[in-house]
């Protein structure tokens, strides 16, 4: 389990962004992090709380440095690893490698206290673009214990090539290390978090499935106990979950085949993550997710 870093500052640059809900702080957007190259420089939210208060994401843990709360990112966009850390190669394994890309915010085109929304590139290590993006997060109050967080994210291709995205398990690795794509580093101070769906429970039974919905539970660093709520899969897209080694979900792009944009088209995702406080059972995972279209 990580080291906890979850109340921490965020690394130096730009002032955070902020998403409110009714007024309370529940999460932070850092847009412009300075980081070491290797650890896949991206915006990402940290921390995101609960409406009472529970830290339910983490940053810079020591286990996996580059995992940066909720990010978008994937470790290899054409040979660029924007995910951070090491790559894995065919054959070889997990190597270090001078491949390391940046996500960079270009611009605002609006903010609010509830709505971000900005411009992006996905740049490879000599600053290539590429991939564009047009990213939104929303932030919305649901129950009074209960608030909804919706990204959407369109990535268009440049004129030229296809762009492939890739995994670790589409580059040759086994166990079902198909992640890249929206990752979300949670918390679990009070020991290994839950996972479950409408049909199974356990990283074992989860990890690569589609189901439609997801949800972790866990314990933030205060004592807190929360549960997370996901959808947004996409055509093709799993499940990646880890909760032995760490505490994580991702919408994975390319979980065992890579993933390809003709140039010039686009791939649009609509991501929604329900941050609850306390453990909700199944059935009320189940009727927050059937409420993901309102």
């Amino acid at each position: 389990m990580s080291t906890d870093h979850a109340a921490g500052p965020a690394p130096a640059g730009a002032e955070p962004a902020r998403l409110l809900v009714d007024g309370t702080e529940v999460a932070r957007y850092v847009v412009d992090p300075v980081l070491d190259a290797r650890h896949g420089p991206r915006p990402y939210l940290h921390p995101v709380r609960t409406l009472g208060g529970t830290v339910v994401t983490d940053a810079l843990p020591a286990d996996h440095v580059w995992h940066l709360g909720a990010s978008l990112a994937v470790q290899d966009v054409d040979g660029t690893n924007l995910w951070g850390g090491r790559t894995y190669v065919r054959d070889v394994g997990y190597t270090w490698r001078d491949d390391h890309g940046r996500i960079v915010h270009t611009g605002w085109t609006r903010r609010s206290a509830d709505l971000l929304a900005h411009r992006l590139q996905w740049r490879d290590p000599r600053g290539g673009v590429l991939l564009t993006e047009r990213r939104e997060l929303a932030a919305s109050a649901v129950t009074p214990g209960t608030w909804r967080l919706d990204l959407d994210s369109t990535l268009t291709a440049p004129t030229g090539p296809a762009v492939h995205l890739g995994s670790p398990a589409t580059n040759g690795r086994p166990g079902g290390a198909g992640y890249g794509g929206f990752f979300w580093r949670a918390v679990a101070a009070g020991g290994e978090a839950t996972v479950f769906t409408a049909e199974a429970a356990g990283e074992e039974a989860v990890n690569g499935s589609a189901a439609p919905w997801l949800a972790l539970t866990g314990t933030g660093p205060g004592g807190g106990a929360y549960t997370l709520v996901f959808a947004g899969l996409g055509p093709g897209d799993r499940w990646f979950v880890r909760t032995a080694m760490y505490p994580g979900v991702c919408v994975a792009f390319a979980f065992d085949q890579p993933a390809v944009l003709p140039a010039g088209t686009t791939r649009q995702g609509h991501y929604q993550v329900w941050i609850c406080d306390g453990t909700l059972n199944p059935n009320r995972c189940a009727t927050l997710a059937d409420d993901r279209r309102s």
